[in-house]
Parts: structure tokens; sequence; C-alpha cells
């Protein structure tokens, strides 16, 4: 006999694993769903030039938010990486995609005056130290309107801050106290409930 399982709870340890399991067209996307539709509605409002995507790993979300742009008819995503990356092969022949393997740090800032909104996402190590390397890096080029997102301070809620020295949550915690010209964006970050996102406190809105 068929039976309606009344308990509709979950568990945040639950999504973490399931979230490591979504694939976008066949490619290994680790991204929590939240965030995916958060995406969608930020790139149809915002309607970047360029994207600058700081971790590549597979590829599933690079392929997605690069199929977000195609959608737009307008812009491109730079995803960086490290040389010994192994991205899946479907993002070489992508129109909008563009490969960068030799880490953020190295990553040319010089042709973005050629962009006129740039958003970042910052998907690396989730260490502390590189988060507010990459932000400390890549801010002033964040168009005015536009976004820094600091992906996975879900690690603090996940009790593997000390893993990250900290992690996202506490390098963004640094970087605002001296950059006033950027907010925490409530309207995303709580847009599901307070921090309902994997990307905690992490969707940075510049305001000036």
């Amino acid at each position: 006999m068929f039976q309606f399982f009344k308990n509709t709870g979950f568990a945040l340890k639950d999504i973490d694993f399931g979230h490591r399991q979504v694939t976008y067209k066949g490619v290994k996307a680790i991204k929590c769903p939240f965030d995916y539709v958060l995406y969608q509605m930020l790139l149809w409002e915002l309607k970047p030039d360029l994207v600058i995507e700081i971790g590549t790993n597979q590829g599933g979300s690079t392929l997605y938010l690069a199929d977000l742009l195609q959608g737009n008819g307008k812009g491109e995503i730079h995803s960086i990486d490290l040389p010994g990356n192994n991205e899946d092969v479907s993002l070489h022949s992508h129109p909008r995609i563009r490969l960068y393997k030799k880490g953020f740090q190295n990553y040319d800032t010089e042709s973005l005056s050629n962009y006129k909104t740039i958003m970042v996402i910052e998907d690396g190590s989730h260490l502390y130290e590189d988060t507010l390397a990459a932000l400390t890096l890549f801010a002033p080029f964040v168009s005015s309107g536009s976004y820094f997102i600091a992906e996975d301070g879900i690690v603090t809620e996940l009790g593997r801050e000390k893993e990250f020295n900290g992690g996202p949550q506490k390098a963004v915690a640094t970087f605002l106290k001296k950059n006033h010209n950027f907010i925490v964006d409530r309207k995303w970050c709580d847009f599901f409930g307070h921090n309902a996102t994997f990307n905690v406190n992490g969707y940075l809105k510049r305001i000036s």
C-alpha cells in the first residue's frame, strides 16, 4: 500500500550531500540549487558584459552561467583555475567561455577596462586567505550596482570553519571593515529565508 511520509524535515548535511551530486548537461556542478535559481535571476537583472569565475572544477556551473549569458544575448565568462585542473572538454567549445589556468593571482586585469558591467564569483579554495586575496584583487573592477559573490560561506554552518581558517565569511567581514562601497545584499542572501543560501552573507553589492 502506498504511503505518504508526513515528515518534511531535512538536515543541512543532507542538502550538502545532495548538492555534490548535481550536474548540468551531464557535467558535475557543485552548487546549491537555491543559488542556481538566484544566479539566473541575478544575471537576467544585471546582464553583465563579463563574469569572472574563480574556480572551474569540472565546469558544470561554468556551462550553466555561460548558457544564461547566451540567453541574455551578451556577455562572456572568464573561468579561472590552476594548470592541473581537468575541466570537462565541453567548456572548450562554448562561445561564451574563456578558460584561464594560471591561478587568479596571475590573471591579467589590464583588459577589464574593455567591459562595462563586471561581476565576480569567488569559488576557489574557500580558505580565508585566498578569499580575502581575491576580494582585494578583483573588487575594484566590479562595476557599481554589480556583485562580488563569495561562495560557500556555508562551511561555517557545516562546522568546517576551522578547516578553512575562518573561511569566506571571515574574509567578507574583514573586507567590509575597510571597503564601505560594498554591502551584503539581503535581497539575495535572504530570498528563500534568512541566509538560505550556500553563499552565506556572500552576495556583496557594490553601491559606489
